[in-house]
């Protein structure tokens, strides 16, 4: 086996697995339902942000913080786009634990063709006539959703929102993966663990001191669940094409689908599964489009 052959290997089950670990994660957070989302969240940015900035000491030294922010306009680009993640992690887990897990895993499969859309409006790509297909259906299936089931999505929508234009800002920034997290939980951690220690001083946290050590252990251990797949899809993609990145990407929302309607029994009636199939046809046809282009590039060169 070649080293190239044993890269791309190791990069497809470290890509697997970290999409398998995000749609597994409704379980995690369920298991922390007794705390507040509120402290969820400033722990998960805490407990990550000392896991990363570690990770990047580590590999890139103590100079890695002004080496991500040497070029113009990262610093206040990853600010914003630090804010747009944790605006995502909170309803997240605010949405999970409040028995959303269905409409959560609607937000990410919604989330790539919201891509496909900003990716027209804002760097201005050309949409081929299935992406275009793609990106119908899957509105009208929003609306079908919103219509017949009798309320407008707005979890699913915020989450798609809000990642897809995290995913625009990061586009645009001239910095690595890793580093760009770094730097987003840099900015993160001060307001994060000023609102854990203010909700621990005014008795709404329970932090070493009424949560019990189990899920004190569990909240640190949201951290390194937060990182690790960030870091595992960034390994990734440098040695799997984004093609077959972007297929494996469906992983995460389709187990948690799986999970809302198998383990957490949440309700799932004939307009929810027809807005659903909608929204699926729609991601077939995108994701067989960008197959079909894949192996005609492969092709041509």
């Amino acid at each position: 086996m070649t080293s190239k052959s044993a890269d791309y290997r190791r990069g497809l089950w470290i890509a697997i697995a970290s999409f398998v670990l995000w749609g597994v994660m409704p379980l995690y957070w369920h298991l922390l339902k007794a705390v507040p989302s509120l402290q969820i969240v400033v722990h998960r940015i805490v407990w990550s942000a000392l896991l990363v900035v570690a990770y990047l000491v580590w590999k890139q030294g103590r100079g890695w913080l002004r080496a991500a922010l040497a070029k113009p306009r990262v610093a206040w680009m990853l600010a914003l786009s630090g804010v747009l993640i944790a605006v995502n992690w909170g309803l997240y887990i605010w949405a999970v634990n409040a028995g959303h897990v269905i409409e959560t895993s609607l937000g990410y499969f919604i989330n790539p063709l919201l891509n496909v859309v900003i990716g027209t409006v804002f760097l201005r790509e050309r949409l081929t006539r299935a992406q275009w297909l793609s990106v119908a259906v899957a509105t009208a299936s929003v609306l079908w959703l919103t219509f017949n089931y009798g309320s407008f999505p707005w979890i699913a929508m915020a989450l798609a929102a809000s990642f897809a234009s995290y995913g625009l800002i990061r586009k645009l920034a001239a910095v690595d993966s890793v580093p760009g997290l770094g730097v987003e939980s840099v900015y993160l951690f001060v307001p994060a663990l000023a609102v854990l220690l203010w909700g621990e001083a005014n008795g709404l946290g329970g932090f070493l001191d009424g949560w019990g050590v189990g899920l004190d252990l569990l909240l640190i251990l949201g951290g390194a669940l937060t990182a690790l797949p960030l870091i595992g899809f960034a390994f990734a993609v440098r040695r799997v094409p984004l093609s077959v990145v972007g297929v494996m990407q469906y992983i995460a929302p389709t187990l948690q689908f799986l999970l809302g309607v198998f383990v957490f029994h949440e309700a799932f009636d004939q307009d929810r599964a027809i807005g659903f199939i909608g929204i699926w046809i729609a991601l077939a046809i995108f994701a067989g489009d960008g197959l079909l282009r894949s192996r005609t590039r492969t092709v041509r060169a």
